[in-house]
């Protein structure tokens, strides 16, 4: 089985050319779909900017950014993991998961739990490089991350959940300047939650037929065909939060365009959104790795003008 019969994967991505005993441990860490890495990455370097920024400015400590890039990419993959651990049995009945490795039984129960192990290990390697403070702070993020695979059972926004696990960064990246927590980086966390609500609830839109069989629940089940009214509140919720964030920072002006360009690029995707349109969705939901990259752009960018 290649890399191809895994319906969202990116095609022809270096996954690919990878020996095939290690093919499907990539598939299960995800390494075949980047977005998921760089929308977890993007509040750490947000965070870690706007620290940067409130402290005097000049240019982000780039040491402390690979941490984070080699962090995210390990820590989305630990998730990943346990995300298919628990939703084995969902994951083969729904079309666009059913290759995965796990519910096609390309790589045991077992076998996933030690590949586990061996990402947290890895993970906790790249932690202790920060001090006490970002450490505590990345660690109390395991518990939501741990509950987020069971929250489409119960409640109809997982999304939520899912956002206060992927932003944690935004604080993490903070603290790893300052050894402190203020308003701004707080601010920041909630803009991000809002931004994960947005781009998930189009990115839920690609299984929604698939859900309401199997009795999964989600936000594109719960907005239907409102969806484009709340993809609206939920953008421009983010931009209000992460816009003020940049303001309690006290930064110049510039930051505040990337601010306004990714309220553009939300305009965008609401106005192009079809919730029939599985790949579209796709599209709109990879995306997002340019809405996150303008903000951090708008940022470094008042880093350097302070």
């Amino acid at each position: 089985m290649t890399n191809a019969t895994i319906k969202d994967a990116v095609k022809s991505y270096w996954v690919q050319r990878l020996p095939p005993s290690w093919l499907p441990y990539a598939q299960l860490m995800r390494l075949e779909r980047p977005i998921g890495w760089w929308l977890l990455l993007l509040p750490c370097w947000w965070g870690l900017a706007l620290a940067t920024l409130a402290h005097g400015g000049g240019i982000p400590n780039l040491y402390q950014a690979a941490l984070f890039l080699i962090g995210a990419i390990v820590m989305r993959g630990a998730g990943c993991v346990v995300n298919d651990l628990a939703d084995q049995d969902i994951d083969a009945k729904v079309e666009r998961t059913r290759n995965r490795p796990l519910p096609s039984g390309r790589v045991s129960r077992r076998g996933a739990f030690l590949f586990l192990a061996g990402l947290l290990l890895l993970g906790l390697v790249v932690l202790l490089q920060f001090n006490p403070l970002t450490i505590i702070t990345a660690i109390a993020s395991l518990l939501i991350v741990a509950v987020y695979p069971f929250m489409k059972r119960v409640i109809y926004v997982p999304q939520l959940v899912l956002g206060l696990a992927f932003n944690w960064g935004g604080l993490v990246g903070w603290t790893a300047v300052t050894g402190t927590l203020s308003p701004a980086p707080i601010v920041l966390y909630v803009g991000g939650v809002f931004w994960t609500l947005a781009y998930d609830t189009i990115y839920a839109h690609q299984d929604r037929d698939d859900d309401a069989l199997i009795g999964v629940k989600s936000t594109a089940l719960l907005f239907g065909k409102s969806t484009p009214r709340w993809l609206s509140i939920f953008f421009s919720l983010s931009l209000a939060c992460i816009d003020a964030a940049i303001w309690l920072a006290h930064a110049p002006l510039i930051a505040h365009i990337g601010v306004a360009a990714a309220a553009l690029h939300a305009i965008w995707q609401i106005s192009n959104f079809d919730h029939t349109d599985a790949s579209g969705c796709l599209h709109l939901f990879r995306a997002n790795r340019t809405f996150g990259l303008l903000i951090l752009i708008g940022i470094i960018a008042g880093c350097l003008v302070k």
